[in-house]
């Protein structure tokens, strides 16, 4: 769980509703520290098509129809693919580093 302002962000119900966007193949959303909010939300995609940068705006608007805005990234980063353990999940801790 993520604490942004005071408010719980479920990092899931995020990622549900950005990778139901036809230009995201995958997508983790993490918590990373933010002076004023606690935590900031920030999202780590791989685009659907690698050629194609994400269109951050167009992501930030198609999750802001669905969900309460301090629950919408406020960062968008591009990644090539999802650092996995050995069990397959992604490795949230890694992504807090990069």
């Amino acid at each position: 769980m993520i604490i942004r302002g005071g408010e719980n962000v479920y990092p899931d119900e995020v990622e549900r509703r950005i990778e139901s966007h036809p230009s995201v193949r995958e997508v983790a959303v993490v918590g990373l520290p933010h002076d004023e909010y606690g935590e900031e939300v920030v999202a780590f995609v791989v685009p659907a098509d690698p050629s194609r940068p994400i269109d951050a705006a167009d992501l930030r608007t198609y999750t802001r129809e669905v969900l309460a805005g301090f629950k919408v990234p406020t960062d968008w980063r591009t990644v090539p693919e999802l650092p996995r353990g050995g069990l397959g999940k992604v490795l949230r801790r890694t992504l807090r580093n990069l």
